[in-house]
């Protein structure tokens, strides 16, 4: 299934879970650096488009387009493999959360280089083999995650694509975004099937495995399973899961 076909499927109530974190936002606009004009590629709903510079946004489904807010960036309907620019049409390209759904995520990456001479990119290392063990939503109740990012370029293949640097993003315990690692600390949001309902994941791994794992994590919330396995999260600010902004 394209990206394009993914969030016309699952889209409809994006914008209820999915926002912009602003201090996951104030590290990507700092990578920027004095770029007047930005190209946001695979950008939804225009999450985390900087209101300081001068933005035109390429996102491959209908849905999503429509659900941009009055006054977002003028919107294209393209894909990252195929960006209708021309060479160095663009100070920088970013893309926030966007790459493991492209069909191939190395040719998207070489187009934005082609495009721009900066890019930024938010993703997340998952051929670290420590990636499935450290969340315990992977580890514990949804270790289907694995299957779909079979095929997925490890984290030196992304940043040689574009000659970039990869830097850790912590993860903050109150992450106001919405994506598949943001509830670490608060794992009753996962049990709330809109906040599912914003991570492409949950669409990938099938109605069984969901059932199953928002059953398990039910339970283990209510016999206090959870909290013992978890107790050293409690405690903390940030967590190291696995997501990396590459910057070139």
């Amino acid at each position: 299934m394209s990206s394009a076909q993914l969030y016309d499927t699952i889209g409809a109530t994006y914008t209820v879970t999915r926002r912009t974190e602003p201090r996951i936002a104030a590290r990507i606009w700092a990578a920027l650096g004095d770029a007047r004009t930005v190209l946001n590629v695979g950008a939804g709903t225009g999450s985390y488009e900087p209101p300081d510079r001068d933005v035109i946004a390429v996102e491959p489904s209908a849905l999503m387009r429509a659900q941009r807010p009055a006054g977002a960036a003028p919107c294209v309907a393209a894909t990252a493999e195929s960006l209708p620019f021309e060479d160095r049409s663009f100070d920088a390209a970013m893309a926030v959360s966007t790459v493991h759904h492209w069909r191939d995520p190395i040719a998207g990456l070489r187009e934005m280089r082609r495009v721009a001479r900066r890019v930024v990119v938010f993703t997340f290392d998952g051929n670290d083999p420590e990636w499935l063990h450290r969340f315990w939503l992977t580890r514990d109740y949804l270790p289907e995650v694995a299957r779909l990012l079979a095929g997925w370029p490890p984290l030196a293949g992304l940043t040689g694509a574009i000659g970039a640097r990869a830097e850790p993003v912590p993860v903050p315990w109150d992450c106001a975004d919405g994506f598949f690692e943001a509830h670490w600390r608060r794992p009753e949001a996962y049990l709330d099937e809109r906040v599912r309902r914003g991570m492409s994941a949950w669409a990938g791994v099938g109605p069984e495995a969901e059932r199953r794992a928002v059953r398990g994590l039910r339970d283990d919330l209510g016999s206090g399973r959870w909290a013992e396995r978890n107790r050293d999260l409690l405690t903390l600010d940030a967590a190291e899961l696995g997501l990396r902004l590459l910057v070139a």
